[in-house]
């Protein structure tokens, strides 16, 4: 009887996840936070899988007193740049633990727009909209602290990564550590991995933070042609020689090409270190950054170039080549009239006949390459914006002191001219410059290819005659037979 009584029912439990499950690190000190902890709030933070590159925790305190944590990532978003000049920064801002907005723009500049993190301020107003708070006098000061904050995390990172390196070099020389750099930020981080992920960002500050520039300007790294690794401006300073009072540098469009290029053949002669610049916003930055330290920065590929070691016999050597190869460089003037300026005698090419070089003020070649593929570029204007070439030939080169004795037998002999021409077009290709005319360059090509197999005439020969009836089945025949041999 007692199971027949006995009955199922059903029962409805209710368990609860909490969701923000991470507390408000940010309000407790930082030697009481453990790196577990900063990883973890991260994570939920970004929604990264990733533990973040390096992390700040600090207190803002004097005219606006705020908590903040920043972290930097360890891989950069792969559309980071698709849209950069609409992306917000991802900093959370908090008024005394509420959370106001997720991605409040004004905390940051654009160019760190890949810092993460949280910012709570008891300074600011709690119940006011949004485009008020954006006008409140204490952002503005917030926002200056928090990339002073960013840049002195990373000028620290790159310092330990030097101190580091002096050490592996110099083992019995051991420096203290930095107390005010985290532990966290010395053990794994390299400041040369950053700037290979983040370094257009770096770049693009120089560019927009005028204010900030000095500071950026010391976090660029670049390879030299003495040096793989990357270096930093003040090193490169530091192992300029006595008599060199520029720093000189060199853009294109990727490594391999700068590193062939003629206009490193004197500096690398000389051994003078070159900085290679193979980013399209390295152009930008140059032109923001004229000197560095008291030292200019100066373009190889534009005219004017000096190395600060020349001799009194080398200024007399140079004299008697003017005037040696003035009547060559006033026929090629004249040869090439609305191509370039002038023709000068070069002193920096060592084993090229001749290249084209830019004006001082007017853009290289790499430049007018990066404006002629911008998408909405306008050719009218480019036309205007194009810069005044100079030729500049190597006295000491076969090729050119041949040129000059046919000149000086005959000005108007055509093979001379042609081969002005083609010294012209190959020193435009070598230089970075693009091909004016390809269908005049490949007529005078074929004339050249003409004189080296010593034909009689380009004209084209006769049609091959169509057999008759017989000669075709003579020839199938004759196919047949090799066919069945190679068999």
């Amino acid at each position: 009887d007692d199971d027949d009584d006995q009955s199922v029912k059903e029962v409805t439990t209710w368990k609860w996840v909490r969701v923000n499950d991470q507390t408000a690190i940010w309000t407790r000190a930082a030697n009481e936070v453990s790196d577990d902890e900063y990883k973890a709030f991260y994570k939920s933070i970004s929604k990264d899988f990733m533990d973040p590159f390096a992390w700040t925790h600090f207190r803002g305190e004097g005219e606006v007193e705020f908590k903040s944590i920043l972290f930097i990532p360890t891989k950069p978003p792969y559309n980071m740049y698709d849209n950069y000049y609409n992306t917000n920064s991802e900093l959370k801002l908090f008024v005394r633990k509420v959370l106001i907005r997720d991605d409040f723009e004004d905390l940051m500049p654009r160019y760190l727009n890949f810092v993460k993190g949280v910012v709570d301020s008891d300074d600011l107003p709690l119940s006011v909209s949004r485009e008020t708070l954006q006008q409140h006098k204490a952002i503005k000061v917030i926002g200056k602290k928090l990339v002073r904050k960013t840049l002195d995390m990373l000028r620290k990172m790159a310092e330990a990564e030097k101190r580091k390196q002096d050490d592996e070099d110099d083992e019995d020389d051991e420096d203290e550590d930095d107390e005010d750099v985290d532990e966290d930020s010395l053990d794994t981080p390299r400041y040369s991995e950053f700037f290979e992920n983040f370094g257009k960002n770096i770049k693009l500050g120089v560019v927009e933070d005028s204010s900030n520039k000095n500071r950026l300007s010391k976090l660029l790294r670049y390879r030299t042609t003495k040096s793989d690794e990357l270096i930093s401006l003040e090193e490169y300073v530091r192992n300029m020689p006595d008599w060199q009072k520029d720093i000189y540098f060199l853009a294109g469009e990727d490594m391999e090409s700068i590193k062939n290029s003629p206009f490193l053949e004197k500096a690398i002669a000389k051994g003078v270190e070159v900085i290679l610049m193979d980013d399209p916003v390295d152009e930008y930055v140059v032109q923001n950054l004229p000197e560095f330290e008291g030292a200019k920065l100066k373009s190889l590929a534009k005219e004017g170039v000096k190395f600060g070691d020349e001799t009194e016999d080398d200024k007399k050597r140079e004299k008697l080549y003017k005037k040696e190869f003035k009547g060559l460089c006033d026929w090629l003037k004249t040869l090439y009239t609305g191509k370039v300026e002038k023709v000068v005698v070069s002193k920096r090419v060592t084993g090229t006949p001749s290249v084209l070089v830019s004006s001082q003020f007017g853009h290289s070649a790499n430049m007018e390459r990066i404006m002629k593929s911008q998408a909405f570029g306008d050719k009218s204007r480019m036309q205007m914006m194009l810069s005044q070439k100079t030729m500049e030939i190597n006295p000491r080169h076969p090729i050119v002191a041949e040129l000059k004795k046919l000149v000086e037998e005959d000005e108007e002999n055509a093979e001379a001219k042609d081969i002005a021409w083609l010294l012209f077009d190959t020193s435009t290709i070598a230089s970075g410059f693009d091909m004016g005319d390809p269908k005049e360059f490949s007529s005078r090509m074929y004339r050249l290819m003409q004189s080296g197999m010593k034909l009689d005439s380009l004209d084209l020969l006769e049609e091959i005659e169509i057999p008759e009836e017989d000669d075709e089945e003579e020839a199938e025949d004759l196919d047949a037979d090799v066919e069945e041999k190679e068999l």
